[in-house]
């Protein structure tokens, strides 16, 4: 079987997968789960043909037309080169992973066959995506993975949360779809063709007329696809999906698509100054901000989700300093440990209880009850705080290092302000990143109370997931001399310069957390909630007056006192309330966009009750009391006739008299 062939089964296999379960999930139940797994992984084995075959050598393409349009021809297209090729990869392998762990974590769930099928369409929208050489067909995969996260945020709709956070995700990201496909189209009238290799070309040979516009449009559909500000706001919210799902959009699935596909028109965007220090102030934004709402975050998923958020800011950073192959090398390392992570949250929600880091300080005993997800997310921290030698350390290296070289200006046509703004945000990232990492480790497997109720041993499938996972998290980063040959061929190795300063921010913030922690853990000792949690025989009562007295002593002022279990709040202090709100942006979108369209709505709501609706209502009484007055006339007396014509009569004839008078 060719190359191109294998290629092609790669996103037919799960999709064929998807349908299957939706024909007969119901109908079939013992079919449900091997229609979930077995196609998705037969997918993950053939895109590792694949990236075999392809060996990061010359880019296999191969097409055919789709359909005459009249204009720009539209062809179903492959382009295989280093980068698709391994992100296919990424993609198989993690989605893999998710659908088998979701036979273990979504085994009592009612919904299960309709979750299993839109996850495999979910994979196989982002393969088409990886795989396609054709902006238009790219454009289908694209929206395809917009309705499935609708669908899956939603899964649990039952709830509130779960129906806001599905809403929420899908009209942001189509906010930034609008000019998305605007773009498009204005990208291909200008270069006469949607074929990404043509579309190149025509950028090489200086025929794009209005290269920074469409740059400009095009970043937008990526923030909101990628979660970058300033339409983030949808992914730390999307955590009221299962945590299955969230582990696909946050490592292989959705989030990383606009990464990815600035990196296959990277040509376009450093063709226009201005669109790369756009991205780069983008990026820099994101990267500081999400990484200090991750620290005020309670919520396990929720700091995870800010995570990524920050994570894919130093992709982007990478981009916006011309290097694609580091942002794609931290994509694939990104999502392994990512992954990673947010399966072992799900281990550990699950033998917590809770989903509140709060709570799981106030538990002791469970990094003993579930050793799996202990030591492989102690690994997987690790690789997201850039410690050596674990696999994040090499990638976010590569992005540091580029952003280094584009601020010494050897980077050709790369602003040196682009560089130095990614590097800045970059090793300040770094820092509030391993604090948060820490803050995470500390509160869920270093509680100091009562041992949290036992909800049972985790399946197999869970554990053996997260052992997968964990290869890739502690080896990836060793790959990183042999890349190069995949990608641009530019260095992915780290530079002394930036290692030796984003390790050391890493290990400071590492210490300032755990120096915070290890105070607030006295503080939160000598509180009514942590003297009971120390020792549930002790009285719970302490009063009030000497709670006051205590944290006066610590910290001057009552009103500025943190919480005694958090020291990320001990930390942020008076910031604590702005980052755990995620800097108010859904109140200033809500005051700039959300209350204005309702008043809109309610101001045309009036317009056509009492407006619109009057005029109709008014046209059709007029003909009513007409009806009503003839009605009346119509007795069915033949006196009440006579004399009404008698009378008719002698008008008739008084009238004519008058007139012939008058004449």
């Amino acid at each position: 079987m060719s190359t191109t062939t294998t290629a092609v089964l790669v996103p037919l296999l799960p999709f064929l997968g998807a349908l299957a379960g939706l024909l007969t999930g119901r109908r079939a139940p013992g079919f449900v789960r091997p229609l979930a797994v077995l196609p998705t992984a037969a997918a993950a084995v053939l895109a590792v043909v694949v990236a075999w075959r392809q060996g990061g050598g010359e880019a296999l393409d191969a097409a055919t037309r789709l359909t005459p349009t009249g204009s720009v021809p539209i062809d179903l297209a492959l382009h295989l080169d280093g980068f698709a090729v391994l992100v296919a990869v990424l993609v198989g392998v993690v989605a893999t992973c998710v659908q088998t762990y979701s036979t273990a974590y979504l085994r009592d769930d009612p919904r299960y066959p309709s979750y299993a099928a839109l996850v495999s369409l979910f994979t196989a929208a982002m393969l088409l995506v990886v795989y396609s050489g054709d902006l238009m067909v790219l454009l289908v995969g694209w929206e395809i993975m917009g309705i499935c996260s609708y669908f899956l945020v939603g899964h649990y709709w039952e709830t509130e949360a779960a129906r806001t956070a599905s809403l929420k995700a899908f009209l942001v990201t189509k906010l930034g779809d609008v000019p998305f496909l605007i773009g498009i189209l204005a990208l291909a009238a200008d270069a006469g063709t949607f074929r990404i290799n043509g579309i190149l070309t025509a950028v090489g040979s200086g025929d794009i007329d209005h290269p920074t516009l469409i740059a400009l449009l095009l970043l937008a559909g990526v923030a909101g696809k990628s979660a970058q500000f300033p339409l983030h706001t949808w992914l730390p919210d999307a955590m009221a999906g299962p945590t299955p799902v969230s582990a696909l959009i946050h490592a292989a699935t959705m989030v990383a698509a606009g990464v990815y596909f600035v990196a296959r028109l990277l040509p376009l965007f450093t063709a226009s100054a201005a669109a790369l220090v756009v991205l780069a102030v983008m990026a820099a934004v994101t990267m500081v901000g999400s990484a200090l709402a991750a620290l005020a975050q309670d919520d396990i998923k929720r700091v995870l989700a800010y995570s990524t958020v920050g994570q894919l800011g130093y992709m982007t950073g990478a981009l916006a300093v011309g290097n694609r192959g580091a942002a794609v090398f931290h994509l694939v390392s990104h999502g392994a440990f990512k992954a990673l992570l947010f399966l072992g949250a799900g281990v550990i929600i699950h033998a917590a209880g809770t989903n509140s880091l709060a709570a799981m300080a106030r538990m002791g005993g469970l990094a003993k009850r579930i050793p799996d997800a202990y030591w492989t997310m102690t690994v997987a921290l690790l690789a997201l705080a850039a410690i050596p030698p674990f696999s994040g350390f090499f990638s976010k290296e590569a992005v540091l290092g580029a952003a280094e070289h584009a601020a010494e200006g050897d980077a050709a046509g790369i602003p040196g302000a682009a560089g130095w703004l990614v590097l800045t945000a970059g090793l300040l990232t770094a820092l509030l990143t391993a604090a948060y990492a820490c803050r995470l480790w500390l509160m869920a497997f270093r509680g100091k109370g009562p041992e949290a109720a036992d909800h049972g041993r985790q399946p197999a499938a869970m554990n053996t997931v997260l052992w997968i996972l964990f290869l890739p998290t502690l080896g990836l980063g060793l790959a990183a001399g042999k890349l190069p040959d995949w990608f641009d061929g530019g260095s992915l190795t780290p530079t002394l310069t930036t290692s030796v300063l984003s390790t050391g921010c890493a290990l400071a913030g590492a210490i300032v957390m755990y120096a915070a922690w290890r105070r607030t853990a006295a503080l939160a000792a000598r509180t009514p909630l942590g003297a009971v949690a120390a020792d549930p025989d002790a009285s719970p009562y302490v009063s009030e007056e000497e709670t006051i007295a205590t944290h006066e002593a610590a910290y001057g002022d009552i009103a500025a006192a943190p919480d005694p279990a958090d020291p990320g709040r001990a930390l942020l202090g008076p910031l604590h309330r702005h980052a755990a709100s995620g800097f108010h942006l859904d109140a200033v979108y809500s005051a700039l966009f959300v209350r204005p369209t309702r008043a809109a709505a309610r101001l045309a709501q009036f317009l056509d009750r009492e407006v619109v609706d009057a005029y109709v209502r008014g046209a059709g009484t007029a003909p009513r009391l007409l009806g009503a007055a003839v009605r009346r006339a119509q007795t069915g007396n033949v006196q009440t006739y006579l004399s009404a014509l008698l009378a008719g009569s002698v008008v008739l004839a008084v009238a004519a008299v008058l007139v012939a008078t008058g004449a």
